[in-house]
């Protein structure tokens, strides 16, 4: 169950790697559907898009737990396969993923624990990556709505029409910024009705990566 939430993070990159291909100042067509006017605008760069860094604040809301835990961190992405996430509040620990192998260090909880992802790994990549909408629109029911809740975003939300995937995620709701197409927060429910909201802060497209985050000597005890 545990590790079933953390590879949500692996979606978190997964779509970062996906909305964060925005090409400004392409016009909108309001006789298209508004996911596929954002999806549209998102091919412009996809090819010189190498890294992405942000801040982020995550949200966990659970059954077991007597009110949400609020925590704060970095998120580092290299394409094609490597995220970091590292937490600073409530607790130090590190997330690592290089490629189908997923390190978790949180030094209050012991030793590193290393877990083989090949198979989720799969799963992201067949459903989320490199998918037209049509075929997006094959695995989720899909919404792309101006939103108030989070004012000057677009809100897509994605809600699976199969089995695989409903068993780790029933719903991914994502704000996208409206003048940069910058993904702005990210929302999983899970199936027993959990929560984690990540927003995401200071986003940075192809800056400078120190690729010594993404090494297994960065993921310390």
């Amino acid at each position: 169950m545990v590790v079933r939430r953390w590879l949500g993070s692996a979606i978190v990159g997964a779509m970062a790697t996906v909305i964060l291909q925005a090409a400004p100042g392409i016009p909108f067509s309001p006789s298209r559907d508004l996911f596929d006017e954002i999806y549209a605008r998102s091919r412009g760069i996809e090819a010189s898009l190498k890294t992405v860094t942000a801040r982020f604040t995550e949200t966990t809301v659970s059954s077991l737990l007597s009110r949400p835990l609020v925590a704060h961190g970095t998120l580092a992405v290299q394409r094609p396969s490597k995220i970091v996430l590292h937490y600073t509040e409530p607790e130090e620990r590190t997330l690592l993923i290089d490629q189908d192998r997923l390190t978790l260090a949180w030094p209050s909880r012991g030793a590193p624990h290393q877990t083989d992802i090949a198979a989720a790994q799969r799963r992201i990549e067949r459903y989320f990556l490199d998918k037209s909408p049509a075929e997006l629109r094959r695995n989720f029911t899909i919404d792309a709505t101006e939103t108030s809740d989070r004012p000057g975003t677009w809100r897509i939300t994605m809600v699976p029409k199969r089995k695989q995937i409903q068993q780790g995620l029933t719903q991914l709701d994502l704000w996208i910024d409206r003048t940069s197409l910058l993904l702005s927060a990210m929302r999983m429910t899970f199936p027993n009705a959990d929560t984690k909201l990540m927003v995401f802060e200071n986003v940075v497209v192809n800056g400078s990566v120190d690729p010594k985050i993404f090494s297994a000597g960065a993921v310390r005890e």
